[in-house]
């Protein structure tokens, strides 16, 4: 069974000194590919390294909107050249709204406006991070598209119910799950979780927060726990564990044009 964690942050200090430990545990957990997701573009270097270190590494480039804050005039020109720089980004992100942590709506929206260009102009896909702000999402992506952009991404890490699901699915998006689906009062995630297109699901960790039951409370969430996700998905639409990682697999290496061979 081969499965691709869609979002990983092993660049975080608890992995350090011990990831060929945790890589060891994702080899033997079937994990044959990462994509590394990128809060700020401060980020980027040390990332890189891990890709060198790493070579089932893909990575991201962008800023987070818990960031938004850090955003200047010239943040979406390093973003762009940045990805342009090196061929193992695969993504622009995570970049997204978050009105749950932060109330800087304009400089967030301005932030993934700018990320959403960036792109589309280097045709990759985006990693979005959404916090009770759907709807303010829904509609910023509808006017880019209603203006001539053409989007596509995943939204990580997804926490809306089937409604606001279907928004982002009639968008062209891929909806990623991570450990969040597996906790026994997620019953809205677990709802949209069925809902999802075969073709349109994918699977991660978000390590290191957020580990699925039953790793619950076990610090930190590594990406060796994304076989747990499957297994929850699985059992949430009937099918096997196998099929979601036939599914899941396949539908990231489309999104993010990657290569297992």
């Amino acid at each position: 069974m081969q499965l691709i964690d869609t979002h990983v942050h092993i660049n975080f200090d608890v992995f350090q000194g011990d990831l060929s430990s945790f890589r060891k545990s994702w080899q033997e957990a079937g994990v044959v590919h990462l994509v590394h997701s990128c809060v700020e573009p401060s980020e980027f270097q040390g990332i890189q390294s891990l890709a060198d270190q790493f070579p089932e590494l893909s990575f991201a480039v962008g800023l987070h909107p818990l960031d938004a804050d850090k955003w200047t005039e010239q943040t979406g020109q390093q973003i762009k050249s940045l990805a342009s720089s090196d061929n193992r980004v695969v993504a622009i992100g995570e970049t997204g709204l978050d009105f749950y942590k932060a109330k800087n709506y304009q400089q967030q929206q301005l932030a993934l406006q700018t990320q959403l260009e960036v792109a589309q102009e280097l045709d990759k896909p985006v990693i979005i991070h959404c916090r009770d702000a759907a709807q303010s999402l829904k509609e910023q992506i509808e006017s880019f598209i209603g203006k001539g952009g053409n989007i596509r991404g995943v939204m990580h890490c997804w926490g809306g119910n089937p409604e606001e699901t279907s928004w982002f699915l009639d968008l062209g998006f891929y909806i990623s799950f991570s450990g969040t689906v597996t906790f026994k009062n997620a019953q809205e995630i677990k709802e949209a979780a069925k809902i999802v297109p075969n073709d349109r699901l994918l699977i991660e960790t978000d390590c290191p927060f957020l580990a699925p039951v039953p790793k619950r409370g076990k610090k930190p969430n590594q990406p060796a726990y994304v076989v747990y996700v499957a297994d929850c998905l699985a059992d949430l639409r009937g099918v096997t564990s196998e099929t979601i990682a036939q599914q899941t697999t396949s539908n990231a290496c489309k999104l993010f044009k990657l290569n297992l061979n």
